[in-house]
């Protein structure tokens, strides 16, 4: 798949540099941090991920089979903890909802995690599924496998995987429509500016929603909107609130890497908490990956990020519309899906301090980039 070029490829890549950067910035701020030994534990722990997974990934992944094995070396094991889980859940019952925020553990930390696990690879079982040439049985089984990783998606009553896939999903259409980035980039500033815009009409709106979480799907899916009741959205919001309030007073170092569970507590107001607050960051930390990024690193390290996502996204589109081997532009399509379910879930939740989202994130972004890299390389042979 990839050219001899491609390790001098790998460190000149844009998404490479992107990812250096984002490492020097949290390194700087770790120095700078309100609790240094957390942040150069957080630090290492994210090296740990970062350049095996990455870096190290990318030089195998040279070869194509090694990354179908990659991904079906997640999904198999992830089969196992399904089979678990629903088992689990059919001594509570099915419709138990609250059944489904422990049936998962101890392999997932909870349910939340464990959804947004399922929908990064139910776009990579999709595309498995498209793949040409595919002799039927293991078409049948693929089906199959897809068929659980949905199953366990709806019992997992994550509001939040539900919607990142679906939101992904159109997203990966209009890829497949050949709707040119700034396109993407514009609708999606329309979309945020509209928010902005009609913000106090939006919250009035939502603030008489009083649905609750539910066993029922539909009432689920309704409790979404719930900021009046609804204690787990709620919490969400005195996490962000506590967030802002941090990032006011040190906006451009951080408050350190990793830092925010142990500081937030004292920027809680008493008319945020919930009956499920607390001072130790139990329940998640921020719940936002990009509001992570700015309490630990301040505004240069959310930069750093956002710069990530924004070079591996390019990459990605730039590289489906160059590719020529049908299977390999599904593999891309599918791995590009997979992952921006996880961004748009990232608005909501955070899990990259944890290995069973940071495997597949960083395997998923060295997966996009070592196409590139491959098609820039036999362009240039060529």
């Amino acid at each position: 798949m990839a050219g001899t070029g491609i390790k001098k490829e790998l460190i000149l890549h844009p998404v490479s540099i992107a990812i250096i950067i984002y490492i020097v910035w949290m390194s700087i701020t770790s120095l700078s941090s309100s609790m240094p030994v957390v942040s150069f534990k957080f630090l290492l722990a994210k090296l740990w991920f970062i350049i095996p997974m990455y870096f190290f990934s990318i030089l195998i992944f040279r070869k194509e089979k090694y990354i179908n094995l990659s991904l079906w070396l997640y999904i198999i094991p992830l089969l196992f903890v399904i089979f678990y889980a629903i088992n689990r859940h059919l001594e509570y019952g099915l419709h138990d909802k609250l059944a489904a925020h422990i049936v998962m553990t101890p392999f997932y930390k909870d349910h939340t995690s464990y959804g947004a696990i399922l929908s990064m690879y139910w776009p990579v079982l999709f595309g498995f599924l498209l793949w040409p040439n595919i002799k039927p049985v293991k078409k049948g089984l693929i089906l199959i496998v897809m068929l659980i990783f949905t199953i366990a998606l709806v019992l997992s009553y994550t509001r939040a995987a539900w919607v990142s896939l679906a939101a992904a999903l159109i997203f990966g259409l209009f890829v497949y429509l050949k709707v040119k980035m700034r396109y993407l980039i514009i609708l999606s500033l329309v979309a945020l500016s509209m928010l902005f815009i009609y913000r106090f009409e939006i919250n009035d709106r939502l603030s008489k929603n009083k649905q609750d979480s539910s066993s029922e799907f539909d009432e689920h899916i309704r409790s979404m909107s719930n900021i009046a009741t609804d204690a787990s959205n709620l919490e969400r919001i005195n996490r962000w609130n506590s967030a802002i309030k941090m990032f006011k007073e040190r906006p451009f170092l951080g408050w350190g890497p990793g830092t925010y569970m142990f500081q937030y507590a004292g920027f809680q107001m008493s008319r945020d908490k919930t009956i499920i607050s607390t001072n130790f960051g139990e329940g998640g930390n921020a719940h936002s990956e990009y509001l992570s990024a700015l309490i630990d690193s301040g505004i240069p390290g959310l930069l750093s990020f956002l710069l990530i996502i924004f070079f591996v996204i390019r990459s990605a589109i730039n590289s489906y519309n160059r590719i020529d081997s049908t299977k390999n532009k599904i593999l891309l399509w599918s791995v590009m899906v997979g992952l921006v379910s996880y961004l748009i879930h990232g608005f909501l939740n955070n899990f990259l301090d944890t290995d069973k989202a940071s495997v597949p994130f960083w395997s998923f972004i060295a997966i996009i980039v070592v196409i590139d890299i491959s098609l820039k390389t036999n362009k240039s042979s060529n």
